[in-house]
């Protein structure tokens, strides 16, 4: 295969990868894990400003843009945080019923031990934006994902693990933060170097969940009740 002619075959110029550079791109997406054990070690400003960039890259509905990240610099602030996390936790367990103990004994989130903690959350002001959300306003939401994968899969590709928490009470962590009324906070990102990446996700190490198979998801033309062939 020629350098800069990518894998289809077709040629877009300048604008070519490499193989080397797709099989990257796919590696990363393979190796991305959600972390929940750090080492302590702060991530380098410009480090960070690396990974909030590729974030920042991330595609959004109508060019909304409504991600916002609250870098969390204070000590005293990460421990509320993680206090919100935890009664959440407890919560959460009591509602998984015969799986309450064994949720318990899950390592959900590295909030106090991770170099860098991030809040992702949704803009205020976000019924301006029409563009796409006329009859699906979640994609404001989506939008927001995007981001988050974005930065974590540039994070990965750093060697910096990343977790994502979503065990807390939105409107506790808004106040918390002293957020704007109409926003909302959707995610916490733990960041931060790591003993060592999960071979496999973490909830599939200790039999939580397995992932499903892709051909179990995949259906053509029709939603059906069997799987679809893969494409060859």
């Amino acid at each position: 295969m020629n350098e800069g002619k990518s894998v289809s075959g077709r040629h877009l110029g300048g604008h070519d990868f490499s193989p080397q550079e797709i099989a990257a791109v796919y590696r990363a997406m393979a190796m991305r894990r959600d972390m929940r054990h750090f080492l302590s070690d702060p991530l380098d400003d410009a480090l960070l400003a690396r990974l909030l960039g590729a974030a920042h890259m991330a595609p959004s509905v109508g060019l909304m843009q409504p991600w916002r990240f609250i870098r969390v610099r204070d000590p005293g602030l990460r421990t509320r945080i993680h206090a919100l996390v935890e009664a959440e936790r407890v919560k959460t367990a009591q509602a998984l019923a015969e799986r309450e103990d064994e949720f318990m004994r899950l390592k959900v989130e590295g909030i106090l031990e991770c170099g860098e903690v991030l809040v992702a959350a949704l803009a205020d002001g976000r019924e301006a934006h029409v563009f796409g959300r006329r009859t699906m306003p979640e994609m404001d939401l989506a939008s927001v994902a995007c981001a988050i994968q974005n930065l974590w899969l540039a994070a990965r590709a750093e060697n910096v693990g990343m977790g994502w928490v979503s065990l807390f009470d939105p409107e506790a962590l808004r106040l918390l933060l002293k957020m704007p009324e109409g926003s909302r906070p959707v995610a916490v990102l733990c960041l931060g170097y790591v003993p060592a990446f999960y071979e496999s996700p973490m909830l599939e190490e200790v039999k939580w969940a397995q992932r499903f198979a892709l051909e179990s998801m995949l259906h053509v033309d029709y939603w059906s009740e069997g799987a679809a062939p893969m494409p060859a």
